[in-house]
């Protein structure tokens, strides 16, 4: 089931939080609890994705995002993704997420999330997002712009140009 009552209490405790320059990396605190965990006792590897959305409202509020949307009338979608889990984070434990946006390739955002148990790194997630209108995805370079700002990055790491490449060598079955 959806979250819906972590990402209302998300959205409500980023507005008074401080504000983030797209730049800036989001941090946020949570605790596993039963609602989370699989067989094992541990947060269940789908929940990594349901807590990484919730850092990506953060991150969006803060930097005013979610406002331009509004505005807009546009939503996001997440194109793809690509998580390695490193360690687990056990029932009841505190952890961290946080949520970067590191690039862009003139259509979609690029996003690294992390989730940290005891300042060690539990898992790394690569988070491709777009935004979309009723006419279809809004290039992020249109995205950009409507922010009057300069402070997003265009310099893609290696590792995400070998990613989207990777991802491009992947074969679809015809519908």
């Amino acid at each position: 089931m959806y979250p819906f009552l972590k990402l209302t209490a998300t959205l409500l405790n980023a507005k008074y939080r401080s504000k983030l320059n797209p730049r800036e990396k989001s941090v946020l605190n949570f605790r596993t609890g039963m609602s989370d965990i699989d067989m094992f006792m541990e947060l269940n590897n789908a929940r990594y994705f349901n807590y990484m959305e919730l850092g990506r409202w953060d991150y969006s509020f803060r930097v005013g995002f979610v406002s331009l949307m509004k505005t807009n009338n546009w939503g996001v979608a997440v194109g793809g993704a690509s998580i390695r889990y490193r360690r687990r984070i056990p029932l009841f434990s505190k952890f961290s997420l946080t949520t970067q946006l590191i690039c862009h390739d003139g259509r979609w955002f690029y996003f690294l999330q992390e989730t940290h148990l005891k300042n060690k790194i539990c898992s790394s997630a690569l988070m491709k997002v777009c935004v979309t209108s009723k006419q279809g995805l809004v290039p992020a370079t249109e995205v950009i712009n409507n922010f009057n700002s300069d402070d997003f990055t265009e310099d893609m790491p290696e590792w995400v140009k070998a990613w989207i490449e990777a991802e491009s060598q992947r074969p679809w079955l015809s519908e």
